[in-house]
């Protein structure tokens, strides 16, 4: 059988991987990408030695990722994997600064000296969302649902009730935390999947859990080195991969795609077509199909890389700079659609643990600013000095040390391919989340898929990952009835 994977992200990768397992050989399997490699949000930017994850920089679940990299075949201990402890820092404009940490106990103190009493309410929250995740994820994260009614069963539902998934990241905190910077401590996380915290469903308080349970983790050389890992290991494999090749259409007689033509003007004939890349944008691939839904993009990011001299050894790998006006910057961002100007943002400082990134006595810095699509930012410059200067309660003498700077916004993601400009393939809202998610086969045609960050279960590295594994395992379950059926 012959596959396109047109898409060389995480989720093609994966697929690509799973795919070609030592017991399985039945696929010739052709991997098309438009950049010049493979990895897509997984990649670095990189200037005059400098050298800085592009995209992804948290590392979460990493029992999840190492189990699903080991399943597809890869040598893990080509991963060194360090862990972030504290998880990270908020630092707040009155100049307090308040440490996650991944040690109960460590925590308990944290919250104490802080926020005295709102101890229990943190013990009771670990508790219950322990429980939550536990079943959560065997019921939605482990399942597909190409089968709506696979969904909607009795014991789904009382799962979804004791949940509290109808409602929002920051009114599940509520249940917990009186104080509102704690309720924001434990909700913002839906930022990591360009969420709004008062809209995202509770089931994605499963992610500030998951912190605490499993820590946050760093990749030494970047979480980018992932994906030249796996790159190296599909070349092994024999994997036939097109760099530099955009797939301009997918050809289709009735319901089922035939091949695929790219951007030179080759014709391929295929016997499967699998998508990874931000749905909404895929239409395009088809002329007889487009999907009828509209779509709610993620969040976008206003992303700044710098290189500076010396390094900031005595702060944090991850931090967060919370602004005073944070529940304004949210609502600016996800309803009205505007800048803000005073906005919270996230500062990753890799250099502190590792010193492959940057020449001798030099070191990187990443800056996040979530921030709304499909809206220009005029004033691109000054708005760069503000977070800057804000840094610089931190990070002193930042702005003179900076010896190379480079700014990317939503509008450049968006000429990139992704949805909008968003940073996280579609919302994680209700309606986007779990079965109400785009599944396997969002077109068609019987021979065609889909994975990536809008396909379920959703965006994050490792969720990509087991959403490649679920599809995967979709297609040899289809293949194998389809043998007894023949047979």
């Amino acid at each position: 059988m012959k596959t396109a994977i047109i898409g060389g992200g995480i989720g093609g990768m994966m697929t690509a991987l799973n795919l070609t397992k030592e017991d399985l050989t039945t696929r010739t399997i052709t991997i098309y990408e438009k950049d010049e490699r493979l990895g897509g949000r997984l990649r670095y930017k990189e200037r005059d030695g400098y050298k800085v994850d592009e995209g992804p920089t948290i590392v979460l679940l990493p029992n999840l990722l190492i189990s699903l990299l080991e399943s597809a075949g890869i040598d893990c201990e080509q991963l060194d994997m360090l862990r972030c402890d504290p998880l990270y820092a908020l630092h707040y404009e009155d100049g307090q600064t308040f440490y996650k940490w991944s040690d109960e106990q460590l925590q308990m103190e944290e919250i104490k000296r802080h926020y005295p009493g709102e101890e229990e309410g943190y013990k009771k929250y670990m508790t219950v969302m322990k429980e939550n995740f536990n079943s959560g994820k065997e019921a939605f994260l482990d399942r597909a649902f190409v089968d709506r009614k696979q969904f909607f069963t009795l014991e789904n539902t009382r799962k979804l009730l004791k949940m509290h998934v109808y409602e929002s990241m920051t009114k599940t905190t509520s249940r917990y935390f009186k104080s509102k910077r704690l309720q924001e401590a434990f909700s913002f996380q839906s930022l990591y999947i360009g969420g709004n915290p008062k809209a995202t469903p509770a089931l994605y308080s499963l992610i500030p859990y998951s912190e605490h349970a499993d820590g946050i983790w760093y990749v030494r050389g970047g979480y980018a080195k992932l994906a030249q890992i796996l790159q190296k290991e599909l070349e092994r494999r024999g994997v036939t991969i097109k760099l530099k090749t955009a797939v301009e259409e997918v050809i289709t007689e009735g319901n089922v795609a035939t091949g695929i033509v790219d951007e030179h003007g080759g014709l391929q004939h295929f016997d499967e077509v699998i998508v990874n890349g931000d749905l909404p944008m895929m239409d395009r691939l088809f002329t007889t199909h487009k999907t009828k839904r509209t779509y709610e993009p993620s969040s976008g990011c206003l992303l700044i890389y710098a290189g500076v001299h010396g390094a900031y050894d005595e702060q944090n790998i991850h931090q967060f700079f919370m602004s005073n006006e944070h529940e304004q910057h949210m609502n600016d961002v996800f309803k009205e659609k505007k800048w803000h100007n005073n906005p919270s943002f996230y500062l990753f400082n890799p250099s502190m643990i590792d010193d492959t990134l940057a020449p001798a006595g030099k070191s990187v810095l990443y800056f996040l600013v979530p921030a709304p699509v499909n809206e220009t930012l005029d004033n691109e410059a000054e708005y760069v000095e503000r977070v800057l200067q804000r840094a610089e309660q931190q990070y002193e003498g930042l702005r003179e040390r900076i010896e190379w700077l480079e700014v990317k916004t939503p509008q450049d993601a968006a000429l990139e391919g992704l949805f909008a400009g968003g940073s996280f393939g579609i919302a994680p809202s209700y309606k986007q989340s779990g079965v109400f998610r785009p599944q396997f086969q969002p077109y068609a045609y019987k021979n065609v898929y889909a994975v990536g960050a809008s396909i379920h279960p959703g965006g994050g590295i490792p969720i990509v990952m087991q959403g490649a594994q679920l599809l995967v395992d979709y297609l040899l379950t289809k293949e194998m009835k389809e043998r007894r059926s023949h047979a």
